[in-house]
Formats: C-alpha cells, structure tokens, sequence
C-alpha cells in the first residue's frame, strides 16, 4: 500500500498542477485522471466507473473570476484509488459496491478542494507583482522562482490528499470483509443510482456548487432504503 499511496500522490499533485497552473490538456478532467490512476494501481475498471461518474457530475462547471467550482479532479482520483486498494486489501477486483463507496466517501473532496482553491489563489496573487517586476528586469530566474513558490502548495496538498485515500483503502480492507451482506448489497445497487442521478446533473447542466452533496444525499437515502427492505426480509 505503500508504493499505492506514493504513486497517487505523486499523480493527484501533479495533476493539481496541470489543472491551475501548466499545460492544461484537460488531463485533470474527472475521467482521464481516474482512468491514469486506475492504471497506474493496476484497476483501470474502477478508473472507468468511478471517473464516469464524476465527470458527469462535473460536465459544464467552470471557474469564472474569483468564484471557484466545486474541484472535479481531486474526487476523481481519491474515489479511484479508495476503490483499487479496497479492491486490492480483499483480494479481488473493486467492485460496484466498491465503486459505491469510494463515490460517496470522496464526493466531499470537491468542495475542500474548492475552498483550498480559493485560499491558495489569494496567496498565488501576492507573488504576481513580484513575477511582473522580475519580468521588467529581465530577472527570468527569480520570475521562475516566483512561479514555484506560487505552485508548490498545490501539489503538496493535493499529493497528500491523494496518498491518504489509497492508504485509507488499504487501513479499511479487513474491516470491509466483516460488513454485513445487507450493507453490500445495499452500496451495490446504490451505483446505478449515483450514476443516473450524475446523468440528471449532466443533462440539466446544473453548475450549482451544491449539487454534489445533493446527489450524495440521494444516493446516500435511496442505499439506506435498500438496505431497509434486504434488512426486513433477511429478517422474515
């Protein structure tokens, strides 16, 4: 687990950094960046469908001006490295209640990162005088310098975010072999259901920074509903 969190720290940092600051060839969009961290950890089918998922979720939100939108990377990678190293701490392949899981334990993920964001850009502002003043001077290697102090955050926090959530899978894979087959059953039909209700948010491009909690409350709801009914009748 160790190699696991070391190598989706080094991917959810760098990824930070290709989202804010450099290249941007939208690889930190929710799926390619599920997708490279579920091959990276050797599960790129929880890549998939943990990615799906929150890129529809994500579809059509954007940053405008000093207003941040909910982070639609870090969910993304944190959810898919959850879910491989669940997978991995059982023994066999991550699965839809896995995949379940992993959604609504790391859906919050998007609004810390957007509140990091927001204090993050307000630091980055301060070292933009300094980058034009160095660029009036001729000074390319302190303007450099300038640019890596304003960046340095991003990857460090978001690394450490990353590498926790493979961690966690690894720290919760014993204890999720002794859960209650209700439970299971109960996040496994939850899937379909955070998937459509991602499929409404996409089609009614709702750019809300409410709406992933919303649809983890659904979900959340319509799981322990299940759960109820499979609870009654393993009972009757």
């Amino acid at each position: 687990m160790l190699l696991s969190s070391l190598i989706t720290g080094l991917w959810g940092g760098l990824l930070a950094l290709e989202r804010r600051a450099f290249l941007q060839a939208s690889l930190s969009r929710p799926l390619p960046a599920a997708c490279g961290v579920g091959l990276m950890l050797g599960d790129v089918t929880a890549g998939l469908m943990v990615g799906l998922v929150f890129e529809l979720f994500h579809l059509g939100a954007v940053s405008l001006g000093g207003s941040n939108a909910d982070h639609e990377t870090i969910p993304s990678v944190t959810g898919t490295a959850l879910a491989s190293t669940l997978g991995q701490s059982t023994g066999a392949d991550s699965t839809p209640e896995l995949w379940a899981l992993s959604i609504l334990v790391c859906a919050p993920t998007g609004i810390l990162g957007r509140l990091v964001d927001t204090r993050l850009d307000a630091r980055a502002r301060r070292y933009f005088g300094r980058v034009m003043t160095a660029a009036g001077e001729g000074g390319v290697e302190r303007m450099v310098g300038q640019n890596l102090r304003a960046m340095w955050p991003h990857f460090v926090f978001y690394g450490l975010v990353s590498a926790l959530a493979a961690a966690l899978g690894g720290l919760l894979g014993s204890a999720l072999q002794h859960a209650p087959a209700t439970v299971m059953r109960g996040l496994a039909w939850s899937y379909p259901v955070l998937g459509t209700v991602a499929a409404a948010v996409a089609v009614h491009s709702c750019a809300g920074q409410g709406r992933l909690r919303v649809a983890a409350v659904v979900a959340l709801v319509v799981a322990l509903l299940l759960l109820g009914t499979l609870g009654v009748r393993a009972w009757a």
